[in-house]
């Protein structure tokens, strides 16, 4: 099988030319055989990066509040016209895809994972179950509802965003479903991508892809409300995608600053043979000494019901 992370310039708080940008990607992939195809952490429509840098913990602040505003009216939704516009085309070129989006419901913001199957559409919505210190401030704590593997073709696959990936029992409940995959999500970084990718890769004895973005102070808009403060403070973000085998020897080192596909070509049997001296769900277990429980529903505020 052949996967690849899609490294590419965020268009941020511009969902139209991220939905564009998504089109041409899966186009790219579909035609170098790419069979599983991930893109980094809230690609569309963009990760919250002026928070640190303009005091977004003051309370009741206009301009941190034109700026969520902006935000969430960037964000997508999941029966919105760019998300069919993308499900269609993964359908069209069947890649099966792993999207990093800003999902907006009512009035809250979301750093959701979906996976989208060619035959079945969106068969996964994962909400990142915490968000990360200023993150806080503008995205919703997700729930377990997401932490499901898909199978494509003889593979099983799971993702996690960020972070999260440094949780144990997130990557626990992936490897118990068997997971031979892993994805990993990221705003953008080598630094962030470095270490727990092989980690992931050699824990689980899985393939392990990890997606990052692009994106610097140029691709902030002018009519954002922090621009001009945001001048010379936005960290670039380099990418660091990268693919390591499930021995943890890197296939393809973090790649820093270009804008391509990261492409792997990956083997089921050298998989297999990594798992003859340890499987952390299977003969490595200790069911009877750790058990991990999850609670995959949808928690909802609001419950209704009807005579």
């Amino acid at each position: 099988m052949r996967i690849a992370a899609a490294q590419a310039r965020c268009p941020w708080l511009d969902p139209a030319a991220g939905t564009a940008a998504v089109l041409d990607f899966l186009s790219r992939a579909a035609a170098d055989g790419v069979e599983v195809l991930a893109f980094p952490e809230t690609f569309l429509s963009g990760y919250p990066f002026w928070l640190k840098h303009t005091g977004g913990a003051r309370f009741d602040d206009p301009d941190q509040k034109r700026a969520y505003a902006a935000y969430l009216n960037a964000a997508v939704e999941l029966g919105g016209p760019e998300l069919t516009a993308i499900t269609t085309a993964v359908r069209d070129l069947k890649v099966f895809t792993y999207l990093g989006i800003t999902e907006r419901v009512r009035g809250t913001v979301y750093c959701t994972l979906l996976a989208i199957c060619p035959a079945a559409g969106i068969v996964g919505v994962h909400r990142k179950l915490m968000p990360t210190h200023e993150e806080r401030l503008v995205w919703g704590t997700g729930d377990g509802h997401g932490l499901r593997t898909h199978r494509v073709g003889g593979l099983t696959v799971g993702g996690l965003i960020c972070w999260e990936n440094w949780m144990p029992s997130a990557r626990q409940a992936l490897y118990g479903q068997g997971e031979e995959l892993h994805i990993s999500v990221w705003p953008g970084s080598c630094r962030n991508t470095t270490d727990i990718t092989r980690f992931i890769a050699m824990e689980g004895r899985v393939y392990s892809l990890a997606a990052g973005a692009l994106f610097s102070y140029a691709d902030v808009p002018t009519d954002f409300p922090f621009h001009d403060q945001l001048a010379d403070r936005v960290s670039s973000c380099d990418g660091g995608s990268a693919i390591a085998g499930p021995d943890g020897a890197w296939i393809v080192p973090p790649v820093s600053g270009e804008e391509r596909l990261v492409t792997a070509d990956i083997d089921l049997a050298v998989l297999r043979g990594e798992r003859q001296n340890f499987d952390p769900t299977g003969h490595y277990a200790r069911p009877d000494v750790f058990r991990l429980e999850v609670d995959r529903r949808r928690h909802n505020p609001t419950e209704f019901r009807d005579a």
